[in-house]
């Protein structure tokens, strides 16, 4: 199925458990789990328990660190529900869909087994309503295809307030395994990048556009202000509105701007006329991680290869005379 028919048909297609668990609850996230955590941590913000229920969220290729953190948790005393996209059955507790889904999956389980049912009915919604403005038969204001089209030849830099942090994780995977595109997070102190980075040369702010992604905080605001002397454009990415434009709750709206994401991204690589699927290599390195494929058989060549340059010892013995150098002290 492509990824155009897939966005369609995924809000409402959550089928999995929907009964609450013990808590106090934990979460963590590894490999294809790592981002359905993230933007469910608004939900669950412990990351470890020792008493209720841990929830361990991971994909085939992260098994071993996923087994780990589920025997950590208990030996501690919690109980373990292993959320994952595969792997062998005594690792699995809940199977999810592999791929771009396994997110929303994941993440609408967590929602149910951590007791937010009403934020996961919430997302439901927000995900309805983006998907009857986004599908492909909307040709004219459709917002994930104007926003694709600003993307077009740029590179993103994607900002969100501290308390929505995992937006830009989401679009920058997104962007990069769908719409086959970098973009680049911008963390930490936003204002301290924005007023430094665009400085010694000008044109560094050329084809760069800035998303900002969710509810902006002051920071954000001074941020935008700067970066619009800087790069080419600034845009603001809210938060969709809930019914009656009511604003969402934190996690129905970061799940809601992954699904917009989505969009961006199949509608980015129609753009540039690449397929929205994931690169064969990817499936094969995931095996490969998963113990399913020898990693020889990736033909990745050796890790020394991948420079550009080959630098042999000899060479840089030439170049650089430690006496020369101390003579210069």
């Amino acid at each position: 199925m492509d990824l155009l028919s897939l966005l369609t048909r995924l809000p409402g297609s959550y089928a999995g458990p929907t009964q609450p668990e013990p808590g106090p609850h934990g979460l963590i996230g590894v490999g294809e789990g790592a981002l359905a955590a993230h933007l469910a941590a608004t939900l669950i913000p412990g990351t470890l328990t020792r008493t209720g229920t841990q929830f361990v969220v991971s994909s085939a290729d992260t098994a071993d660190a996923a087994r780990d953190y589920a025997d950590l948790a208990e030996v501690a005393g919690a109980g373990v529900r292993r959320v994952s996209t595969g792997g062998v059955p005594d690792d699995v507790d809940v199977l999810v869909p592999g791929g771009l889904p396994a997110t929303y999956h994941a993440a609408q389980y967590l929602a149910h087994a951590s007791g937010h049912a009403r934020e996961a009915a919430e997302a439901e919604s927000l995900l309805a309503t983006l998907r009857d403005q986004c599908a492909p038969e909307v040709t004219e204001g459709n917002p994930a295809r104007d926003l694709a089209w600003s993307l077009w030849g740029r590179t993103p830099l994607l900002l969100a307030a501290p308390d929505a942090e995992a937006l830009p994780h989401a679009w920058q995977s997104l962007l990069a395994r769908a719409g086959k595109t970098l973009a680049v997070p911008v963390l930490g102190d936003p204002l301290a990048v924005a007023t430094g980075a665009f400085e010694a040369q000008h044109e560094k702010g050329d084809a760069k556009v800035a998303l900002i992604l969710g509810d902006p905080d002051p920071t954000l605001h001074v941020v935008r202000e700067v970066l619009e002397s800087r790069i080419d454009e600034v845009l603001h990415v809210p938060f969709p509105q809930g019914e009656g434009g009511a604003a969402p709750s934190g996690y129905a709206g970061s799940l809601a701007l992954w699904y917009f994401g989505a969009w961006v991204a199949a509608y980015l690589a129609e753009r540039y006329g690449v397929q929205p699927a994931d690169p064969p290599v990817l499936a094969r390195a995931q095996s490969a991680l998963a113990g399913e494929e020898d990693p020889a058989a990736l033909g990745l060549g050796r890790p020394e290869d991948v420079r550009r340059t080959r630098v042999d010892d000899e060479d840089f013995a030439d170049g650089f005379n430690d006496e020369d150098d101390l003579d210069e002290e």
